[in-house]
């Protein structure tokens, strides 16, 4: 070998001024050892320089991604890491021979490289694989991100003990077999992860969570879209951009809300109830039933109530002198009508889905009129502005109806009522 042949000329150097023939022999090895190193060192350069730019144009012309993945995570540049640890180690005992215990820390110390650097390589690939499954839509529904770290975590502690068995020159079976009077320890350590791996096989077996989906967790303050999942915590970004961070288990241990249900149904709810003063609610009168048949959402309605109810108080012969007699429409009967009719027009209200107008327990706040019914708009901002809508109707058009929305007093009230009151001299 021509790196040899350098190491033997110095040698012979010395020899001829009269240096002793140990000395010599080791200033030789060294010789031949640093200029080892120095290829090494210049065989990596280059075929970094050299590989790694072929692989960058392949790469780049390709139609696929996952060799796009390899080269982003620098699987090839950590591959290529193995070259000087690999001329070190095949030539290191053709340069030491004088010195065995250098040659000794210098194959450990090689072999401790290598090691690392395998490790450091599977970690890109890892992370390669990561971005490759993230590109399919499986992963959407299934991350796989608690995964990888717990792998991640066991290839980690394979590789310290192997370096330290190597150091302390050992078989990596002791050192096993050592990490048994220290389990107790080890699973205090790995607590949250141990029970975040746990989380993380229920949450991905029962499709609990996904990236993406929005949550709720009052208990955390937790009110966002989950952004990422992984073996310890899951991420939530709340809508007023604070990010929240829950550990993986709480999602299996507590209770959440999950709103997929609904971005991924028909419609989004409405539940929403306007209070109606009791005081204000009567029978119909006939200038209330005329002023109601012009009205055209309730038009037919209130011409066939009337219609049927004159067949039942006239088969019945009720006294229609009392008005507690027989059957007769309300104001608020006649509204709730009109509010139906009105939803049932509206066309970002999805009918197919579950529709009620109700009324719910009279209380000391008046009657409430509930509507139960779903938008087809989902998207927050559109909702709420489809839910406004609604309501700023239902609030303009409940005086039409001669009804009256229930309202504690306020200080102006207050205010009001002592300049009505007359002087007092």
């Amino acid at each position: 070998m021509q790196i040899l042949q350098i190491g033997i000329r110095v040698k012979a150097l010395l020899d001829k001024y009269g240096f002793s023939d140990n000395f010599s022999s080791g200033i030789r090895d060294l010789t031949d050892f640093i200029l080892m190193f120095l290829l090494a060192v210049v065989i990596y350069y280059l075929m970094r320089y050299i590989v790694l730019g072929i692989i960058r144009r392949i790469t780049r012309r390709s139609s696929t991604t996952w060799d796009d993945a390899l080269y982003d995570n620098r699987v090839f540049h950590k591959l290529i890491l193995f070259v000087p640890g690999l001329v070190i180690e095949t030539f290191s005992p053709f340069t030491l021979n004088e010195f065995p215990v250098a040659l000794n820390w210098v194959m450990q110390l090689t072999m401790i490289y290598l090691v690392i650097i395998s490790f450091l390589s599977l970690n890109a690939f890892l992370n390669a694989l990561y971005d490759i499954y993230q590109g399919f839509e499986v992963s959407k529904s299934k991350p796989i991100k608690g995964y990888m770290q717990v792998v991640k975590i066991i290839l980690v502690m394979i590789g310290l003990i192997i370096v330290i068995s190597s150091l302390l020159g050992r078989s990596p079976l002791y050192m096993l077999g050592g990490l048994g009077a220290f389990s107790a320890v080890l699973l205090l350590i790995f607590k949250d992860p141990i029970m975040g791996f746990v989380a993380g096989i229920q949450i991905s077996a029962n499709d609990m969570v996904r990236p993406g989906d929005w949550i709720m967790m009052s208990k955390f303050g937790a009110d966002g879209t989950v952004t990422d999942i992984s073996l310890t915590t899951v991420k939530v970004q709340n809508w007023d951009r604070t990010i929240t961070t829950i550990p993986t288990y709480s999602l299996v241990s507590d209770s959440f809300v999950n709103w997929r249900g609904m971005e991924e149904s028909e419609g989004r709810r409405i539940k929403r109830s306007i209070s109606i003063d009791m005081n204000s609610i009567r029978f119909c009168s006939q200038t209330m039933i005329d002023k109601f048949k012009r009205i055209s959402l309730v038009k037919d309605y209130v011409e066939q109530m009337e219609v049927n109810l004159a067949e039942y108080n006239t088969r019945e012969s009720i006294d229609s002198t009392v008005l507690v007699n027989g059957k007769r429409q309300t104001n608020i009967g006649v509204f709730r009508a009109y509010l139906a009719a009105y939803l049932r027009n509206n066309p970002h209200i999805n009918t197919d889905m579950t529709f009620l107008v109700r009324q719910l327990q009279p209380g000391e706040s008046g009657i409430p009129i509930e509507i139960y019914v779903f938008s087809r708009e989902k998207e927050w901002a559109i909702y709420e502005n489809v839910q406004s809508d609604i309501f700023d109707h239902l609030l303009a058009a409940i005086p039409e109806f001669g009804l009256q929305v229930f309202q504690n007093p306020s200080g102006a009230d207050f205010r009001g009522l002592i300049h009505a009151q007359p002087a007092i001299d």
